[in-house]
């Protein structure tokens, strides 16, 4: 039952911790883990970073220059 809702939870949640994982190098249940004591610690915070993070995620596309590609030197 448990491996079933945490199986739901990772396929259906942002990616934001799976995204620190990879950029870190941590397993990203460990970091999972760290997003829910320090919920619990400082009383929510967390989440609304998390929230504001896997916003940006999704958004991602949005918020990188724009670059033209230059298909030769003499283009300018």
């Amino acid at each position: 039952m448990v491996k079933r809702i945490q199986c739901w939870f990772e396929t259906k949640a942002f990616g934001v911790c799976e995204w620190w994982g990879q950029k870190l190098g941590i397993n990203s249940t460990r970091i999972r883990m760290y997003f829910i004591y320090l919920s619990f610690f400082t009383i929510g915070s967390p989440v609304i970073i998390y929230f504001i993070m896997a916003f940006i995620l999704e958004h991602k596309r949005y918020f990188k220059p724009q670059r033209s590609k230059r298909r030769s030197v003499w283009d300018l």
